[in-house]
């Protein structure tokens, strides 16, 4: 039985027929190249699981394609062969992700060991981000929907490569969920996930935020700070509402993204990072490009993956699905004997717009598990009363003077705002059009608690 595909890399046609014959007893699927650009092609065309690569070849040496076959086909296990190894070219082959090192001559016994373990090392790695990510029940997100089923397919191929993601998509879709998926599910998930919600610190600290500063650098710097590009060495920088960044920031974030290191404020060390970027953002980035608060080039920097999350007015399919999930979530939550809800309810909440999105399902059917008591099934009647909007019958509005009508229309909106935007009152503002100090005064006037 075919156990997995090996490419073998060599320039002396001997080595590779020894090496092949070998592997072929032991059913593994073989393939050979005699040099590194012959192998990149075999790659590009083939579904390899592992090469091992000669380091000293003409042209292209080992430790040369190995970097390159890294960066294209980040998922294919390498193990190096050589000659004359030495400890420090071991060490190099390493640094740039080989799993392991074998000296020639090749003793059949010693091949089939390094083999059989580097493709158990790498079936050992999968399994663990498989279970770090059911570790994580935060960044398991459904839907049976077509347009889910693409996000999905996205998130699977981009998690195990460096690719930069940028997602897309109204507040309250799940960007931060589809952002840990993406970190979980790679080879960087024992790395930190470090979020940045540009929108939510003022201009002036954003680069000390983003780049860390040194003391003194600014009033108020009493001491030595790492910024989040740092903290996030080795694993993921989700940089969230990045539409919202300042032009001189994202500048810098440019840098970084070209050179892989930069400068604390006030500093002038450089410092390498490696810190994998996915950005997210509410806004349409093409159309702020043309308004010119968007640099272009950055723009292309981020958008090497795109992932667009759809509203859940698009996918109402999905509701039952999700309903279903969060019921659970708040009943264990809060101590509660699992509820039911029955296609009255469901229905119910198909018929609304979700203008929060999937964050505003999660909020109404935890308030109604949660004010319901001891009630084991609920219906449409108990979710129909925890959805805005219920106010506007017909009979209301022929009952009610018209001022009053605008309170409860203003009333629905702020909510709404509120709650796809977390409850962040400068979010909500911005979102809105209005000065923050203002909706803090019409949320008063309106009687509305942010709780």
């Amino acid at each position: 039985m075919t156990r997995a595909t090996i490419l073998v890399v060599d320039d002396e046609p001997n080595i590779l027929s020894s090496v092949r014959r070998a592997l072929e007893l032991e059913s593994f699927r073989t393939e050979v190249a005699g040099s590194g650009a012959i192998a990149l092609e075999k790659l590009a065309a083939n579904s390899v699981d592992l090469v091992l690569v000669d380091v000293m070849m003409p042209e292209m040496s080992g430790l040369e394609f190995v970097e390159i076959a890294r960066e294209r086909f980040p998922e294919v296990v390498v193990v190096m062969m050589s000659g004359n190894a030495t400890v420090e070219t071991a060490v190099q082959a390493t640094k740039l992700g080989a799993t392991d090192f074998i000296e020639k001559p090749l003793s059949t016994e010693k091949l089939l060991i390094t083999v059989s373990n580097a493709l158990a090392l790498d079936k050992l790695r999968d399994q663990n981000a498989k279970l770090r990510a059911a570790e994580h029940p935060e960044v398991a997100f459904l839907g049976n929907s077509e347009a889910m089923a693409q996000v999905f397919t996205t998130i699977e191929r981009a998690a195990p490569t460096k690719g930069r993601v940028l997602i897309t998509g109204e507040n309250g879709t799940g960007k931060e969920l589809v952002a840990k998926a993406i970190h979980y599910g790679s080879k960087r998930a024992d790395g930190p996930f470090v979020r940045v919600n540009c929108a939510a610190i003022p201009s002036e600290l954003i680069e000390s935020e983003l780049f860390g500063h040194e003391k003194g650098a600014f009033t108020g710097a009493q001491t030595q700070k790492r910024g989040k590009f740092e903290l996030a060495n080795g694993g993921t920088l989700f940089l969230d509402e990045i539409g919202d960044m300042t032009l001189e920031a994202q500048a810098k974030v440019l840098r970084v993204l070209q050179e892989n290191e930069l400068e604390r404020v006030g500093g002038s060390e450089t410092i390498k990072v490696d810190a994998r970027v996915i950005a997210a953002t509410n806004k349409v980035l093409p159309d702020e490009i043309s308004k010119g608060t968007f640099r272009e080039d950055l723009y292309y920097r981020l958008n090497v993956v795109p992932i667009h999350l759809p509203p859940l007015r698009e996918r109402k399919l999905d509701i039952k699905l999700l309903v279903s999930h969060f019921v659970t979530i708040a009943c264990e939550e809060n101590g509660l004997k699992l509820k039911v809800i029955d296609d009255s309810a469901i229905a119910a909440l198909s018929g609304y717009s979700w203008p929060g999105n999937v964050r505003e399902l999660k909020n109404v059917v935890e308030r109604a598990v949660i004010l319901t008591g001891g009630k084991q099934e609920l219906s449409s009647s108990d979710l129909q009363s925890m959805l805005p909007g219920k106010h506007f019958s017909a009979e209301f509005v022929r009952n009610t003077p018209l001022k009053e009508l605008v309170a409860a229309a203003e009333r629905e909106l702020v909510t709404a705002a509120l709650l796809a935007n977390d409850g962040h009152v400068s979010n909500t503002a911005k979102e809105l059009g209005l000065e923050r100090s203002h909706l803090y005064k019409k949320m008063k006037a309106l009687g509305i608690r942010n709780e």
